[in-house]
């Protein structure tokens, strides 16, 4: 990722500074108000704009000039932030598949049955936050088989497989490869639960919870035990 050091200045790069949300405030007087923004604002500002585009349309068709004029920034900006438009792509990869800290994460408690549906809400959660984004990234959707593209998905569904674990009160079982590759095979499904529902709208929002719950209750309660006890 290039060095935030030397940013272009608003003069040099020719940027029309704007709020954090990129709308121009006014003077009493009616008059534009700009504000300098921050390093991390502005590439905050980028990113979030790009979220937004990969997911209305595919890869190819995002324009990074039609970017930078919807961020209201420099074209020039989204290169020294990310480099060139794959660079932001996945950028934009991380941020849909990146889960909270652990620390931010409250553990379910309750019945298993209890912690089950909490977990599920947590899951759908986070795929409606971004949803059509979502989808199109986890889906590979415009980009083809890209070996980093997968590798950062992959990384991301351990990740999910042992936090998903940790909230079904699984976290301290012996739990082995096999045991998180279930796990991930769930997570399979959950992607697919949730292309039909953002994208397809052939099921609502609460028919994909209980066919999640269903599913992952039985995987907590019969599959992963009985998977355990064989080893």
């Amino acid at each position: 990722m290039p060095d935030h050091s030397e940013e272009p200045s608003a003069e040099t790069s020719g940027v029309e500074i704007t709020d954090a949300s990129g709308a121009l405030g006014n003077h009493g007087d009616g008059s534009p108000r700009r504000r300098r923004l921050g390093p991390d604002e502005r590439r905050a500002q980028i990113l979030a704009c790009a979220i937004d585009m990969f997911g209305e349309r595919p890869y190819a068709a995002v324009s990074t000039a039609e970017l930078a004029q919807r961020a209201g920034v420099a074209r020039g900006l989204i290169n020294h932030y990310f480099g060139n438009k794959r660079e932001l792509y996945l950028a934009v990869v991380r941020r849909m598949v990146t889960l909270p800290r652990g620390d931010d994460m409250i553990v379910p408690t309750g019945t298993e049955r209890e912690r089950v549906e909490a977990s599920v809400r947590w899951l759908l959660d986070v795929i409606a936050e971004h949803g059509n984004t979502w989808v199109k990234v986890t889906s590979h959707e415009g980009v083809g088989d890209d070996p980093e593209v997968q590798q950062i998905l992959d990384r991301a569904d351990d990740a999910a497989a042992e936090r998903l674990l940790a909230m079904v009160g699984m976290a301290d079982s012996d739990h082995d490869a096999a045991m998180r590759a279930f796990v991930r095979a769930y997570g399979g499904l959950v992607k697919v639960a949730g292309r039909e529902w953002i994208t397809r709208a052939t099921v609502s929002r609460e028919q994909v919870h209980a066919l999640l719950v269903d599913l992952l209750a039985t995987l907590v309660g019969e599959s992963l035990p009985r998977l355990h006890r064989s080893h």
